[in-house]
């Protein structure tokens, strides 16, 4: 691999606010434009939040102030790509910053990318893993398990995806997940009679990341 593609893995520890590791992301795709650092692959589970993409609509979230405030869930305005969506403990975020010239151009490809890691993850726990027509992200017997919604900017990656481990499920029906009401969303926990322990998931998840990449060859 060339040293170009180096990727270096930054786990946050604990329940990490939105807001904290979207700085991180932010400070880290700004360096890595300006070629003081290189690749990186922030790992984390956050607080409770509902975050709003480019494309959301404020009535796919459906909670109320009241309720969300009695949960605990925040909400927060992304400029990730997609609708609403949820993260919280229990559920797998990967951000990564690339510099997409070292791979390839492409957002198309890069969203592929992301899902084919994941599908290959979620195969290597015997799950049917694959993609839906028309849609983004990766889905197990009609049922979305993961979520991608990512930010390029002068071809430097940010955002990323959403593997949903052991979530508290009943968070998912504050929102109208990424805007499609008649799919549902699923969890390893209730794909699997044991799913990986988060540490396992995230150890996992890079494996594949670090694999795919190192592997890829431009066309």
């Amino acid at each position: 691999m060339s040293r170009d593609r180096e990727i270096e893995t930054i786990r946050l520890p604990g329940l990490v606010p939105y807001e904290e590791a979207y700085r991180l992301q932010l400070s880290r795709r700004n360096a890595v434009e300006a070629g003081q650092l290189g690749n990186a692959l922030f790992v984390v589970e956050h607080a409770p939040v509902i975050t709003l993409g480019r494309s959301s609509k404020r009535e796919h979230v459906v909670a109320t102030p009241e309720q969300l405030a009695a949960q605990g869930v925040a909400v927060v305005e992304s400029d990730r790509g997609g609708d609403v969506t949820y993260h919280g403990p229990g559920q797998l975020v990967a951000y990564p910053v690339l510099d997409l010239g070292q791979w390839r151009r492409s957002i198309r490809w890069y969203l592929r990318t992301l899902e084919e890691i994941l599908i290959r993850q979620l195969r290597g726990y015997g799950l049917e893993a694959g993609r839906a027509e028309g849609y983004t992200g990766v889905w197990v017997a009609g049922a979305k398990v993961a979520a991608i919604g990512v930010g390029i900017h002068n071809w430097v990656t940010f955002h990323g995806i959403a593997l949903n481990v052991n979530p508290e499920m009943a968070h998912f029906g504050l929102i109208v997940p990424c805007g499609i009401g008649d799919r549902p969303v699923t969890s390893l926990k209730q794909l699997m009679d044991r799913p990986p322990s988060m540490a396992q998931a995230m150890a996992d998840f890079e494996g594949q990341f670090r694999q795919y990449l190192a592997t890829w060859r431009s066309e």
